[in-house]
């Protein structure tokens, strides 16, 4: 498959979140393990306005990564036990990512069930933490630029007028009544959430 260019990731912020859905990420860990997943959840977050993005009250040595150049992996560490991975958005010095909450696992299904340890391969990825404990993604890929060969993003599957669903983020107690979660409807791979208003769904247009 294509792996995307520069060009891709230099959208606004939500249009990433949306235009990621389906396209799949690569990490070459080298020792012959290739893990790939289908992106099948994100959430949008934003410097100006959005007091649940780490960069709502300026740079800092952990959230410095976010100012960088889009399409750069933003990685970090929380509850003391979890990574969770982030794609950084916006032009260089303007603080956005999204943050890629679930996968659809499509390759190197055996090392992920080894790190995960789970029965059902639905579970392996449908967490934020999941995934990157399945893939094998850490602190040491944090400042990873995603036009590389170990980190990168492939077109995947080529969607067009998918229906996706929108809805209010997950886990986060600040700017809670933005919906800027994006997901595909549908998925059984989509992380699960607690029981809210329904979510909407609306049909856009994917990049090929």
């Amino acid at each position: 498959m294509e792996k995307l260019g520069e060009d891709f990731f230099a959208k606004p912020t939500l249009t990433l979140a949306e235009f990621l859905l389906g396209k799949v990420f690569v990490h070459n860990a080298g020792d012959g393990r290739c893990y790939k997943g289908r992106i099948v959840e994100t959430e949008a977050y934003l410097a100006e306005g959005d007091e649940a993005c780490h960069a709502f009250r300026g740079r800092t040595k952990r959230n410095k990564v976010m100012y960088g150049p889009p399409g750069t992996l933003y990685v970090y560490f929380t509850y003391g036990c979890h990574y969770l991975m982030n794609i950084v958005t916006e032009r260089e010095g303007v603080a956005g990512a999204v943050l890629i909450r679930a996968m659809e696992p499509i390759a190197g299904l055996a090392h992920m069930n080894k790190n995960r340890n789970v029965v059902r391969t639905v579970d392996l990825m449908n967490g934020p933490g999941k995934l990157t404990r399945a893939m094998d993604i850490t602190l040491a890929h944090n400042g990873m630029n995603l036009s590389g060969d170990t980190v990168f993003i492939e077109e995947g599957e080529n969607v067009t007028q998918n229906l996706i669903c929108s809805s209010k983020r997950i886990g986060i107690t600040k700017s809670t009544d933005l919906s800027w979660r994006r997901y595909v409807a549908g998925s059984p791979f989509v992380s699960k959430s607690k029981p809210g208003p329904p979510p909407v769904k609306r049909k856009v247009m994917l990049e090929s």
